[in-house]
Formats: structure tokens, C-alpha cells, sequence
């Protein structure tokens, strides 16, 4: 199905789309907060800039869209060549005279206009958001990853249930109980409550 936007349209209306604060972002912040569920945002420590981070469960979530991380797609390109599997089936592209075709997920549709530059963009999208999360679990943090079509009406609150679900079970492993120091104290040294037997006459 051709582009029914012009390039210089589409490029604008993909220029306009946002990085942070983003609607399914909104909706997981809200359910963690009615939940009372605490997190930061925009943490400049923790790698990979997790749109959500919560320290005290040594979490980082990461709420993506489908389009812009290519869910249920994977690529590998070699001379412009992709191997893409979706859920449903597996699929394998080739270079039809010298153009790429592509087939896209149901989630994640891919434009028919300039296609192998958001081919290639997809990709670089994976390749590095498979660094960050390695990145954070070699530092000791749970990686979460929400995506966009597990956000729907009819879905989010299964989502949310999982996550609070992984968020309990990994804060019970990593916590560590606090050493009890016990004192040795000696029979003899105890006083006792009780008076010395004697003997009573009647």
C-alpha cells in the first residue's frame, strides 16, 4: 500500500513525534502512582536513559513504541537483504531490482516511501537499545520493556499486573537481611526471679 503522505509531509509529521512524555509512557507513569509505586525520570546516572527508574527495586523500565524499535521484527541486513520475524511467521526479504522489499509486523508497519533508510534506522533503533539493557544487567539492574500494544484498554492492566509482579520478586532477591548479633551471657550471671527455697514449719 503506497504512502498517502507526500515526503516532505511525512517527514514532518515523523519530526513531531516525541522522545519523553510519549501517551503510552504516561499511562504505565499513572498506574505506578495510583499503585504507589515511586519512580525518577530522566536520571543521567543510570545507562541507556530509561524512561522510567526505580531505584528502590533496582529497575529500569523502558516504554517503547512498536514502530520506532520494530517490535516482533528482526532484521539482519547483508547487501540489503533483511530476515524478519514476526510472531505469526517467519519471512526472509530479498532485492527485487534492486529495491528492498520489506514486510512489516502488525504493530509496527513500516512506510512504503524511503523505506530502506527506516529499514536501517529500525535496526540501528534494536542494535542499540540490545546494549543498553546488557549494560544495565551487567550493573545489577532488572530491565523492563513495555511495548505499545501492551498498553491498550484491554490489555494495560494484565501489563501492569506482570510488571508489579517482576517488581516484587526481584526487590525479595536482592534483599538483603541485616545481620543479628547475639551476645553470649553466661547462667551464672543471670539473676533469678524466684526466691531461695527454705523450709517452713507449720
Amino acid at each position: 500500500m503506497p504512502d498517502r503522505l507526500t515526503p516532505e509531509q511525512r517527514h514532518r509529521c515523523m519530526s513531531h513525534i516525541r522522545s519523553q512524555g510519549t501517551k503510552p509512557e504516561l499511562k504505565v507513569r499513572q498506574w505506578l502512582w495510583r499503585h504507589g509505586y515511586r519512580y525518577r525520570l530522566c536520571v543521567k546516572g543510570v545507562p541507556g536513559k530509561p524512561d522510567i527508574v526505580m531505584r528502590k527495586y533496582r529497575t529500569a523500565i523502558f516504554v517503547n513504541g512498536c514502530f520506532w524499535h520494530g517490535h516482533r521484527i528482526q532484521f539482519t541486513i547483508n547487501n540489503l537483504q533483511c530476515s524478519i520475524e514476526s510472531r505469526d511467521a517467519s519471512h526472509t526479504s530479498q532485492t527485487e531490482n534492486g529495491k528492498l522489499r520489506v514486510e512489516s509486523s502488525k504493530c509496527c508497519k513500516i512506510p512504503q516511501s524511503n523505506r530502506e533508510f527506516w529499514v536501517t534506522k529500525i535496526q540501528r533503533n534494536q542494535e542499540r537499545d540490545q546494549q543498553n539493557y546488557r549494560v544495565l544487567q551487567d550493573n545489577g539492574w532488572q530491565v523492563l520493556v513495555i511495548w505499545e500494544c501492551q498498553l491498550k484498554a484491554s490489555l494495560i492492566e494484565q501489563t501492569m499486573q506482570q510488571v508489579e509482579v517482576c517488581l516484587q520478586d526481584y526487590y525479595l532477591k536482592t534483599l538483603t537481611p541485616k545481620a543479628v548479633s547475639y551476645i553470649h551471657i553466661n547462667e551464672n550471671d543471670i539473676p533469678l526471679a524466684a526466691e531461695e527455697m527454705s523450709d517452713y514449719e507449720p
